[in-house]
C-alpha cells in the first residue's frame, strides 16, 4: 500500500498533470519526496501568489486544471488572491497544502504556520477539502477532481495534515467521465424560429466552444458580442463584435434585438456595466445557457438551459436564419470603436499592430491601460489567446505569473505579457523564473512611474492625487539583474521590436509620467 503523499502524486499523474508550480517548505517535504521521480515538472516561482497565477495561466491555455503546491499557513494565505481571481473567471486550479498535525488544530498552541482554521480561509472561494482519514483519500481526490473538471469550474484546496503525509493510503483511481443529460431545447428552438433580430452574447463559458459558437451564429445569422473572456473566438468573422457590452452602441444592439441568447456569461458589471451607469438593457426575455444552475438563478430569463455551451449550441440551430446579421454586426463594430476615447483608440491600434506582428501569439495582461482598452474593444487572432486580470476580480500583479504559466502550457507559442510598472513590481522576482525555465515570454512594461489609471480617477473625482507615484526601478538595470535582454521601445516601433526577438526578455515603453497629470 502506498502512502498519502505518493497516492496524491500518483493521482495527479493519472489525471494528466505534467507541471506543478510551488515553493517547498518543511511542511511539504513528504509531498516533494513523492514528486521526485514522478516525471512531473516542478516550477519554482518567487512568491506563492505567483504559483497561483502561473497555475491560472497554465489552465487557461492548456484546458487542464493547474496545480499549485504551497506550505501550511502563509503559503495558503498568499494563495488567496490567485484563488479569488480564478474563481471570478471560472478557472480550475488545484491548491495542495499541508496543515499542522491533527491533534493541534484549533487549539491556539502557537505552532509554526498555525491558523485557527486554515480551511475556513479558503472555503469562501471553492471546495476546501481536509483529509482526516488516509482511507478516505481516494474519495477526497474524486471530489476534488469533479469540482475541477465539471460544472462551473474554479479553485479547489486540498490540505493534508503533517501527521498523515507518510501514512498508508489506498491507491487512487482515474476519474469517471460523467454523462451529462441535456435539457430539452425544443422551447428554445421555437423562440428562435420566431426571431427576426437575434443577438448572441458570448462569455468565458464559450472559450472552448469556438466551433460550436461559430456554427450556431452562422445558422442563426446573428451578431455575436464577445465579452473579455471570449475574445479570440470568431476573429475577423463578419458576425463577430469584439467589444464590451459596457459600450453604448453594443447596448443599443442588445436593446434593439428581439431575442438575446446569453451563452456562458455571468453578466457581471466588469463586462456589462463597467462605468456603473446602471442602464444596461432589460434582459428578462433572454435565453440563457450556463453550466451552473446557481448562476442561472441570479438573473431572470424567459428560458434557461443548464448545460455545457459546447454541447447545447448544436441543439439550437433554427429553421431559418435572420436577414441582416452581418450588417448589424458591422454597424455595431464601427460605432463601438468610435465610442472609445481617442487615447483608447490609439491603444487598440497598438494592440492590433502587435497582434499582426506576432500572429497566433498569447497576449496575457495585467491591470494596465492597454489591457483596459483591449477589454473594451479588440479582436485577437487566437482562441483563448487574450486574457488578463483587468476585469472580474482585478488582481494587480497577475500578468507575469500568468504569462509564465501560459508559456509552459504551450511551449511552441509566442507569449507577450502586457504589464505596467506598478503591476511588475508586485512580483518582479518571477522574471527570474522565466529566465530559469528559458521561456519565450516578452515582458512589455508600460512605464509611467506610478499608478496612472488611479491617478486619473482621483483627478477626475476632484481629489488630490495621493499614493499613486511609487518610483519605478531602472528597467534596464532590473532586466540585467534578472539575466534578461532589454530593449526600449516607442509605440511606433514596439511591434517591430517584439517580433524581432525571442524571450525571455524585457521591453520597456515609456509613457507620460503620473507626476505630470
Amino acid at each position: 500500500m502506498s502512502n498519502v503523499a505518493q497516492t496524491l502524486v500518483d493521482w495527479l499523474k493519472i489525471e494528466g498533470v505534467t507541471v506543478i508550480f510551488g515553493i517547498p517548505g518543511v511542511h511539504t517535504i513528504e509531498l516533494y519526496r513523492a514528486l521526485a521521480g514522478s516525471g512531473i515538472r516542478h516550477i519554482t516561482p518567487r512568491h506563492e501568489a505567483s504559483a497561483g497565477f502561473m497555475a491560472d495561466g497554465y489552465a487557461r491555455v492548456s484546458g487542464h486544471f493547474g496545480v499549485a503546491l504551497v506550505i501550511t499557513g502563509p503559503g495558503v494565505t498568499n494563495m488567496m488572491t490567485p484563488m479569488a481571481q480564478a474563481r471570478a473567471d471560472s478557472i480550475p486550479i488545484l491548491v495542495i497544502s499541508g496543515v499542522n498535525r491533527r491533534e493541534t488544530l484549533g487549539k491556539g498552541l502557537g505552532y509554526l504556520h498555525e491558523l485557527p482554521d486554515q480551511r475556513a480561509v479558503t472555503r469562501v472561494l471553492g471546495p476546501a477539502l481536509h483529509l482526516e482519514d488516509p482511507q478516505a483519500l481516494p474519495g477526497l481526490l474524486a471530489h476534488a477532481g469533479r469540482a475541477l473538471t465539471t460544472g462551473r469550474r474554479g479553485p479547489v484546496h486540498v490540505e493534508i495534515p503533517l501527521d498523515l503525509m507518510a501514512a498508508k493510503a489506498p491507491p487512487a483511481a482515474a476519474l469517471a467521465t460523467p454523462v451529462a443529460t441535456l435539457p430539452d431545447p425544443a422551447k428554445a428552438r421555437a423562440r428562435l424560429r420566431l426571431s427576426k433580430r437575434p443577438v448572441i452574447l458570448a462569455g468565458g463559458g464559450c472559450r472552448h466552444a469556438g466551433e460550436e459558437l461559430r456554427a450556431f451564429a452562422e445558422a442563426l445569422n446573428a451578431p455575436v458580442i464577445l465579452t473579455t473572456n471570449a475574445r479570440g473566438l470568431m476573429h475577423n468573422h463578419p458576425l463577430a463584435i469584439p467589444a464590451s457590452p459596457s459600450l453604448q452602441p453594443v447596448r443599443d444592439l442588445i436593446r434593439e434585438s428581439d431575442q438575446l441568447i446569453v451563452a456562458g456569461s455571468e453578466l457581471g458589471p466588469t463586462d456589462c456595466d463597467m462605468y456603473g451607469t446602471g442602464t444596461f438593457p432589460e434582459l428578462s426575455g433572454m435565453i440563457r445557457i450556463d453550466i451552473d444552475g446557481a448562476q442561472l438563478a441570479r438573473h431572470f430569463a424567459a428560458l434557461t438551459l443548464q448545460a455545457d455551451v459546447a454541447a447545447m449550441l448544436p441543439k439550437l440551430h433554427p429553421v431559418a436564419p435572420a436577414a441582416d446579421g452581418p450588417e448589424r454586426a458591422a454597424a455595431a463594430r464601427q460605432a463601438a470603436f468610435a465610442a472609445l476615447t481617442p487615447e483608447y483608440q490609439d491603444e487598440v491600434r497598438l494592440l492590433q499592430s502587435l497582434r499582426d506582428a506576432v500572429p497566433d501569439a498569447l497576449f496575457i495582461g495585467d491591470s494596465t491601460q492597454i489591457a483596459y482598452a483591449g477589454n473594451l474593444y479588440y479582436s485577437h487572432d487566437r482562441a483563448g489567446g487574450w486574457f488578463n486580470a483587468a476585469t472580474g476580480y482585478g488582481a494587480l500583479g497577475y500578468g507575469i505569473g500568468a504569462a509564465i504559466g501560459a508559456a509552459l502550457a504551450d511551449p511552441g507559442a509566442r507569449v507577450v505579457c502586457l504589464t505596467g510598472d506598478g503591476g511588475l513590481m508586485f512580483h518582479p522576482g518571477d522574471l527570474r523564473t522565466a529566465r530559469d525555465e528559458n521561456l519565450d515570454v516578452t515582458f512589455v512594461v508600460f512605464n509611467n512611474e506610478g499608478y496612472g489609471e488611479i491617478a486619473r480617477a482621483m483627478k477626475d473625482a476632484g481629489t488630490e492625487v495621493i499614493g499613486c507615484t511609487p518610483s519605478a526601478p531602472d528597467m534596464r538595470a532590473l532586466a540585467e539583474a534578472m539575466g534578461l535582454p532589454y530593449a526600449r521601445a516607442t509605440d511606433s516601433d514596439l511591434p517591430i521590436i517584439v517580433a524581432s526577438g525571442q524571450g525571455p526578455r524585457l521591453v520597456e515603453v515609456r509613457r507620460r509620467n503620473v507626476r505630470d497629470f
